[in-house]
């Protein structure tokens, strides 16, 4: 199966298994794990923050994050195509008892100063107070696009005018930062909160670090404990972890070369329309046009016959590449969707 439903790769590689196995280990909750503690220490150093927590998913850290930030009753900013609110079960209303509200954005998932402030509006005593701000680098739902560092600047800075918190949803930032050679310190500094992510792009089969100051994550702790989260010998997914940061990343490029050459291939084909915009390693792409219109729920289920798996987001398709995906594997999905969009478009006219 050439799996391109997601960016998490399935098959750990032996030297990542290895050190797996190798990993000297502790009790993470008593900060006793000492490959727990070394990978905190180079996500703070990478990132430049005081603190870090190391938790199970990304999901996780935004539901920590949340709940650290807020107070029952007030309210978060958020584009309305953001993993939280869009993928997360409403876990934020569940947990943290606040009220998740959009903010206008462009089809990337992107906002500007002017429509935070928008959002941000408030007649005095008559809504919840706004005291969190969200991004996403990159924007999953955006097709995987790179928030351009001047407006996030922008936007974080309108944010703090308005006395607002700021979170990041880092899970693809390695990817942004490949993307345009920008250091993923850059992208931190001006976050209170921020995550990255092990288990997409960088192929460890579990966890994400959380960061931000040491206030932050003393409280953060506390909430990663009432959510369930006290961990033993974390040490041997922690030891995932680090190897991933330090020997895969620079492979984020090759996923964004084989996504262009995905996307590249998709728009010759005709029937298929392909998003505009391809910054890294997803391709979003419909399956309908003005002379052909076979459903994308038929598309999807002969590819998966074929042995090609991407995953159904309702008004698009994705295709995520990654470590699994090899450039031949890029060749037959385009061979094969051709066939199938070729023999949809006689059975549909």
């Amino acid at each position: 199966m050439i799996d391109l439903s997601s960016d998490t790769a399935t098959r750990p590689s032996p030297a990542m298994r290895q050190v797996m196995a190798d990993a000297e280990v502790g009790d993470e909750q008593k900060g006793e794990d000492p490959t727990v503690r070394a990978l905190l220490q180079s996500c703070s150093a990478l990132l430049a923050k005081e603190e870090a927590l190391f938790l199970p998913s990304g999901t996780m850290c935004n539901l920590v994050a949340l709940k650290t930030h807020t107070q029952p009753g007030q309210s978060v900013l958020l584009d309305s195509l953001s993993h939280i609110l869009r993928s997360e079960s409403g876990g934020a209303a569940l947990v943290s008892g606040v009220l998740l509200e959009s903010i206008a954005t462009d089809p990337y998932g992107h906002y500007r100063a002017q429509d935070l402030e928008r959002a941000a509006f408030r007649k005095p005593g008559n809504a919840p107070k706004p005291v969190l701000v969200c991004l996403e680098q990159t924007h999953n739902l955006g097709g995987g696009s790179v928030w351009p560092l001047d407006q996030i600047q922008e936007v974080t800075d309108a944010a703090r005018s308005l006395q607002l918190k700021i979170h990041i949803d880092g899970a693809r930032l390695f990817n942004a930062s490949i993307a345009t050679a920008t250091p993923v310190q850059d992208y931190a500094r001006v976050a209170d909160s921020i995550w990255i992510d092990f288990s997409k792009g960088l192929g460890a089969p579990f966890g994400a670090v959380l960061l931000g100051s040491r206030e932050f994550i003393h409280q953060a702790k506390t909430y990663k404990h009432l959510l369930g989260g006290a961990m033993r010998q974390a040490g041997i997914m922690a030891a995932a972890a680090h190897y991933a940061l330090e020997n895969n990343v620079p492979k984020l490029r090759r996923d964004h070369e084989m996504a262009a050459q995905l996307a590249a291939g998709l728009r010759e084909i005709p029937g298929i329309a392909v998003m505009d915009r391809i910054d890294t390693n997803m391709v979003y792409f419909s399956c309908h046009s003005h002379d052909m219109k076979p459903t994308q729920e038929r598309f999807l289920a002969e590819m998966t016959r074929l042995g090609v798996r991407f995953s159904n987001t309702g008004e698009r398709l994705r295709a995520v590449t990654h470590l699994d995906i090899r450039p031949q594997d890029i060749a037959q999905t385009l061979e094969k969707a051709k066939a199938v969009c070729t023999s949809l478009y006689y059975i549909e006219r």
